[in-house]
C-alpha cells in the first residue's frame, strides 16, 4: 500500500496545493486543520509520515511536536515541520523539540517531495520497495519490467506508468482526471477518454488467456487495482 501523509495545516490554498502535489506521487493524503483533527485521524490510521504546520489554532505546531514524542505510537513517525519563522534559532527549536525536518514558507514544492521521500526511506525502506508485487504481477520500478505467472509482460511506457500507479494503492479507486493527472502530468492536456483506451491496452496486455482481471472498472468514479486480487490469485 502507497504511504499516508497527514498534513496539519490551517491555511486551505496551501493544504490543497500540498494535497494534490503528493497524491500526483502516489500516496495517499488526509488533510486536517488542527491538532484535535489529526488526532482523531491518527485513531483512524496512524500515517507514515506527518507535514505540520508551526502556526495552527489551538494548540500550537510545536506543542503537538512535542506531544506526539512522548508517545510510543507516534514516537518514530518522521514530522516535517512547516513554518513562516526562518531564524536560526526558531529551525534549532523546531529540530529540539523533536521535528525531524524544517521548511520556511514559501518553500520548492520539488525540494519538499524529495525531502519526504527521503524521510520515508530512512524510516521504513519498504514503503518506497523498487517492486511492487500483487498476486502473480509483479512490476519492477528499477528495470521498467512487469511479469505475470512469471512470464514477461510487455507494455508501452503509458500502460506502465498507469499499473504502477494503481498497484501502489489497491483498492483505491481514481477518478478519470486523477488518473490524467497522476499518469500523464498536471501539464498534459488529453481528453478522459485517452484514460479509457490506454486501460484497454493495459487489459489486453496483462490478461492473456483465462486469468482473472485486476483492474476494477467503478461505475461513474473512475479505476481500481483490486485490493482482493493477491487474495484470489
Amino acid at each position: 500500500m502507497a504511504p499516508f501523509i497527514l498534513i496539519v495545516e490551517d491555511e486551505a490554498d496551501l493544504a490543497i496545493m500540498l494535497r494534490y502535489n503528493l497524491e500526483a506521487e502516489g500516496y495517499r493524503v488526509a488533510t486536517v486543520e488542527s491538532g484535535d483533527e489529526a488526532s482523531l485521524q491518527m485513531r483512524e490510521e496512524m500515517p507514515d509520515l506527518i507535514l505540520l504546520d508551526w502556526m495552527l489554532p489551538g494548540l500550537s505546531g510545536i506543542e503537538l511536536c512535542r506531544r506526539w514524542r512522548t508517545k510510543d505510537e507516534t514516537s518514530r513517525v518522521p514530522i516535517i515541520m512547516m513554518t513562516a519563522r526562518g531564524e536560526e534559532e526558531e529551525r534549532i527549536r523546531g529540530l529540539a523539540t523533536g521535528a525531524d525536518d524544517y521548511v520556511v514558507k514559501p518553500f520548492s514544492v520539488p525540494e519538499l517531495l524529495a525531502r519526504v521521500k527521503a524521510h520515508l526511506r530512512r524510516a521504513n525502506p519498504s514503503l518506497l520497495s523498487n517492486a511492487l508485487k500483487s498476486g502473480d504481477i509483479e512490476l519492477d520500478r528499477q528495470t521498467h519490467r512487469v511479469s505475470r505467472s512469471g512470464k514477461e509482460v510487455h507494455l508501452g511506457p503509458t500502460e506502465y506508468r498507469l499499473l504502477e500507479y494503481l498497484m501502489q494503492s489497491p483498492g483505491r479507486v481514481y477518478s478519470r482526471e486523477q488518473l490524467l493527472d497522476g499518469v500523464w502530468g498536471h501539464d498534459v492536456y488529453v481528453d478522459e477518454r485517452t484514460v479509457d483506451v490506454h486501460v484497454g491496452r493495459l487489459r489486453k496486455a496483462i490478461n492473456r488467456g483465462r486469468v482473472k482481471d485486476p483492474i476494477r472498472t467503478v461505475r461513474g468514479a473512475g479505476y481500481a487495482f483490486d485490493e482482493k486480487f493477491a487474495v484470489a490469485s
